[in-house]
């Protein structure tokens, strides 16, 4: 009797499995009895016992190792107690090494680039400055039903009210623990280059400061910036320079006078540089649809007179933006540019296209995108700018021609 894909149910099931490659999205990939397992807590090579904690049906289902048989090399015991199965879905590879870590991030954007954009490339990710843990300076908290701030479980709306989290900047949620909060609310954390920590409670749609000043005050590419403590900025402290100069790097030698595109340009992290780098009868096109970025931009970059703020969205008021542009950088959300936007990019006529992006996916589908156009990745930088944890800060350099 032939068992249809769409009829199975292996939730709860024990499968014991020898575990494949690193998967995007902070798993290994499994096999059993033809369907493909998604393993979290695992690590290549070895041979686990894992519970379904999915399953909708069809190919694949998720699973969590809950007993290593035989383990990895690269594996070390998670420096949280609430890492493991079951337990907060923040970190991914705390079960692993550092460098092991790096290595499978490398491993997940090699494999994106080829599958996605048909590119072959040995890909580096690169430390970052403070090692892997107490870099997190800005996170965000859930509030138990009985008003207790903690982390969600994995794929899960389950609150753990944890008493600590250790890639947290240091002393980042002292003030948040101590408190009791509106119950099922959000609390959004900040702590900023001063040390000063700001908390405000998200709750029915709207934000309330209830911890420090709120102007959160950082220091990157040579500047001092004050800005809202809700606007973008890296969370690892020592991404915003390596973002900064990889993408320096890639924008390659701009004349003074040049024009330049900053889409995605939140408070101005790479307007500023930019604008250096074309002078003061250049300009620089920061474009950005957060009201309190842009204002921040306004603020932050009020010396600079090539830098000019447009406020909306990219895909809305590229059509009339100044131009032609030198160098387009793009920094957009999560999910990237997309096949149009990045069509509409490649018709602008730069020479360079720089792309910012922590996930890699999304990076290839805008690389294979933007190639249609004639543009070549010539360049790729990694940062291991969120350690333990699957994500990944990659900066690409395209060029045309």
């Amino acid at each position: 009797m032939t068992t249809h894909p769409e009829t199975l149910d292996w939730t709860d099931r024990l499968l014991e499995v020898d575990v494949g490659p690193v998967a995007h999205g902070g798993h290994c990939v499994a096999r059993s009895e033809g369907r493909v397992v998604f393993v979290r807590h695992a690590l290549p090579g070895e041979r686990v016992r894992a519970v379904v904690t999915e399953d909708g049906g069809g190919s694949f289902c998720r699973a969590d190792a809950v007993a290593v048989l035989t383990a990895s090399p690269d594996r070390v015991t998670p420096p949280c107690p609430w890492a493991g199965p079951g337990g907060c879905g923040g970190c991914d590879w705390q079960h692993a090494t550092p460098a092991a870590q790096r290595a499978l991030k490398a491993a997940v954007i090699t494999e994106q680039l080829a599958r996605l954009a048909g590119i072959e490339r040995d890909v580096t990710v690169e430390e970052l400055p403070g090692g892997s843990l107490g870099w997190r300076t800005r996170m965000r908290m859930a509030v138990t039903d009985d008003g207790r701030p903690g982390l969600r479980a994995h794929r899960s709306h389950e609150v753990l009210p944890v008493g600590d989290c250790p890639i947290a900047a240091p002393g980042a949620l002292l003030p948040v623990l101590e408190r009791p909060w509106t119950p099922t609310a959000e609390v959004e954390i900040v702590r900023d280059d001063d040390g000063e920590v700001h908390a405000a409670e998200l709750f029915e749609g709207t934000r309330h400061p209830e911890i420090g000043s709120g102007t959160a005050h950082e220091r990157a590419a040579g500047r001092s910036w004050d800005l809202p403590a809700e606007a973008f900025w890296q969370v690892h402290p020592h991404a915003a320079d390596a973002v900064v100069d990889a993408v320096l790097d890639g924008a390659g030698g701009l004349a003074e006078g040049a024009c330049a595109w900053d889409l995605y340009g939140g408070a101005g992290l790479i307007a500023a540089p930019l604008a250096a780098r074309v002078g003061p009868t250049g300009r620089v096109v920061l474009v950005e649809s957060d009201p309190t970025a842009t204002a921040a931009a306004g603020a932050c970059l009020a010396d600079l007179p090539a830098v000019q703020v447009v406020r909306g969205r990219v895909e809305k008021v590229l059509g009339g933006l100044p131009g032609p542009p030198a160098v387009i950088v793009a920094d957009p959300p999560r999910k990237g540019l997309g096949r149009h936007l990045a069509g509409e990019l490649g018709r602008q006529g730069a020479a360079r296209v720089v792309l910012v992006a922590c996930d890699p996916a999304a990076l290839a589908r805008d690389v294979a995108a933007l190639g249609e156009h004639g543009y070549a990745l010539e360049g790729l930088r990694a940062f291991d700018a969120f350690p333990m944890t699957h994500h990944v800060e990659c900066v690409a350099t395209l060029l045309t021609g």
